[in-house]
């Protein structure tokens, strides 16, 4: 379950030093955070580290993890330079994340400001997958994973899953099976893939989507598909070049739209161009982009 976005500001410039000094302390919705920054390399690198502390958070709330971004504004000689965007994505506790912004030179007065974006997350435990999977007079068949036994409704999955429709009719040696094998894929992936149809549902979130869209890709589940693109088009906090190509590679259509109209400069696209993903969309969605570029030029 994915709960509201923890967000923070701090909007005074702090000019850093070369040693590590802390330079902003802070507490948000029960998230604690330490800004420290030191430069080093004879003045060419400003150390940037956040430390996070979020166990009064998972106490309260039961939370088990927060995502998002911390957004870096930092000035050399007074001159804004353009933002950094850090990804956080925090599993610990007690946790620190860094960065590092280098010059060619010396930086003449280095001074920063940031603002952060978390979302925190409850993730389903592995106990509920095994009650999910209980055997009941509800259910009609057994799948097999690793050393697992998974008791289903074999109409129910037939209606969320043309793979299991397929597999469960009588033109497959499967669908006369009492016990049916599935290969390559471990129990708690199934299981969450599951819990996104089955009545105490979980909803998508973004430590879990690009695992749902690869599992609804391969047992053929568009209602999943649709699931977590609305998540990633209206509250996720994935940068704009990873929604693009999860939006290239699974062919969600709405979420494709959205990031296209995000490229709106075209430092924007100078970014996308310089990501790991770039290289990996379809020559559909380059020649759309392309398009896009020469309106905004």
């Amino acid at each position: 379950m994915t709960e509201t976005p923890i967000t923070y500001k701090l909007d005074t410039k702090k000019q850093a030093g070369a040693s590590n000094s802390v330079l902003d302390i802070s507490e948000t919705s029960g998230l604690k955070c330490i800004w420290r920054c030191s430069m080093i390399d004879k003045l060419s690198s400003a150390c940037l580290s956040w430390s996070f502390n979020w166990q009064e958070l998972k106490k309260l709330k039961g939370i088990n993890g927060l995502t998002g971004y911390i957004l870096v504004t930092y000035y050399d000689n007074n001159t804004e330079q353009p933002p950094v965007r850090v990804e956080v994505d925090l599993t610990s506790e007690h946790q620190v994340i860094e960065k590092v912004i280098k010059k060619d030179t010396s930086f003449d007065d280095f001074k920063a400001t940031f603002e952060f974006s978390l979302t925190p997350h409850k993730y389903p435990e592995e106990l509920s997958y095994e009650e999910m999977f209980e055997a009941s007079e509800k259910n009609d068949a057994v799948l097999v994973i690793g050393d697992k036994k998974l008791h289903v409704n074999k109409s129910f999955l037939s209606l969320h899953s043309d793979f299991f429709n397929a597999l469960f009719s009588s033109n497959f040696k499967e669908g006369q099976m009492d016990e049916v094998p599935i290969k390559d894929i471990f129990f708690k992936d199934f299981g969450l893939l599951m819990s996104t149809i089955y009545p105490k549902n979980v909803f998508p979130n973004d430590p879990t989507a690009e695992k749902l869209l690869e599992l609804a890709d391969r047992f053929i589940m568009p209602s999943v598909t649709r699931q977590v693109e609305n998540h990633l088009a209206t509250v996720s906090q994935i940068n704009n070049e990873k929604l693009m190509w999860m939006a290239d590679k699974y062919g969600m259509k709405m979420l494709m739209e959205k990031t296209i109209s995000q490229m709106d400069s075209a430092e924007k696209a100078k970014k996308l161009k310089m990501s790991n993903e770039y290289g990996e969309l379809s020559n559909e969605t380059k020649a759309r982009l392309f398009e896009r570029l020469v309106q905004i030029v």
